[in-house]
Order: structure tokens, then sequence, then C-alpha cells
């Protein structure tokens, strides 16, 4: 979930791609790893969309942005779909990640295992033990949400620090910094817990004429 979602901006969501959420936390003052938890422990499924800003060195300030759509299943199946400005689309089916650029004309095949790991998309799609791959920290609240950190226990992870904000018990906002400084900021929107979801969505087939990398 790193390439791609580097070029996705989801540093790693492209790479990375899976883990978390779903009811409001009980009582006002719940902190955002309660929010964590609770959303990877109750909710198997969910979609909705996304709009993704790489941010300034000041981080006031956006270089670009896209937007498009996810939707994930428990265990191990996800979904990531570019369609503004760029199409550009990721799946994972629970073995391999499939990162397709339809501009490129490219298709990048890895294995699930080693596209995931310590990674933004593991922290909030995925289905392994959080504290394993992190180091959690509540900071409390700003822009209305209810913020964690999340610094991978794995330096070579690509990443240096992972934010996600919470409100009423699912993640609104999240802002990740790559190893080169960068902070990449993702809106969510409109999700849908636990729906019904067409297992198409998390299988890939490369169209003809495109270049397949494994």
């Amino acid at each position: 979930m790193i390439l791609m979602l580097q070029r996705l901006a989801i540093p790693s969501l492209a790479v990375a791609l899976f883990s978390v959420l779903l009811l409001a936390c009980p009582g006002a003052h719940a902190g955002a790893i309660e929010d964590l938890r609770a959303f990877s422990a109750a909710i198997t499924s969910a979609r909705g969309e996304f709009v993704q800003q790489t941010l300034s060195a000041s981080g006031r300030g956006a270089s670009g942005s896209s937007t498009g759509s996810f939707a994930f299943a428990r265990p191990g199946k996800f979904r990531w779909e570019v369609t503004r400005p760029f199409e550009q689309l990721v799946v994972m089916d629970g073995q391999k990640v499939h990162f397709f650029d339809k501009d490129l004309r490219q298709v990048t095949v890895r294995k699930a295992s080693e596209a995931v790991s310590a990674t933004p998309a593991a922290l909030l799609f995925g289905s392994a033990a959080l504290d394993a791959a992190f180091a959690l920290t509540d900071v409390g609240e700003a822009e209305g949400l209810a913020w964690l950190e999340a610094v991978p226990r794995k330096r070579d992870s690509g990443f240096e620090l992972i934010r996600i904000g919470f409100r009423a018990g699912l993640p609104a906002a999240m802002e990740v910094r790559d190893a080169f400084g960068q902070t990449t900021r993702y809106a969510f929107r409109n999700i849908e817990r636990n729906p019904r979801l067409d297992a198409g969505l998390f299988r890939f087939t490369a169209p003809e004429g495109v270049d397949v990398i494994e």
C-alpha cells in the first residue's frame, strides 16, 4: 500500500489497504483510541467516499487533491478507487494487492502480507492487532474531532506518523506523514456500516494490453 498509495496519495493505502470502526462511543469523553478499537471490533464491512489532499510543508495549503470511493470487508479485502482527476484502482482480494494505473496502462501485483503490514490502510481497514504494529496515543480534540496518533513500530514502514480523527465513532479524517516529511490528508464521508457488498468489488482482472508487473 505504499508505492501506489504514494501516488494515490494515500501513502500506502495503495500498497496498504485495510482495518476499522462502528458505533459512537458511550460517553462524551471517550477517546479516539476507544473509537478505533470499537470500529475494528464491530465493523466487518463498510463503504464510503474520500477526498485526498497533499499538504504544503506549512500544512496550510494543498498542492493537489483527488476524490474517489472505498470499500472493505474483513478479513483481507479492500477496494480504493480514485476517480478524479485521474483514474487509479487498488484491489486487495485477501491474497494479493493489484495496483492499476489507467493512464500508465500498468498493473502492479504484490502479496497482501508484503503490501499492507504497518500502513495507514492496515490501521484503518485491517484486522491485525493494532498494538503490535503501532504505538497509539490519544491527542485530544481539534476541528470537532477526537484525534489519535499512531507511530509504526517498524522503522522501515515508510511512514513516520498517522493521525486519525473520529466523529460519532466513525473516522472522519486521516493525516499521514511519510518518511520524506510530506503529509497527505484524507477526509471520509458517507460511510455506510456493515453493508452487503458484491464479492466482485474485490476481484481484479487486468484489462487486455496492459503491462502486469509482479
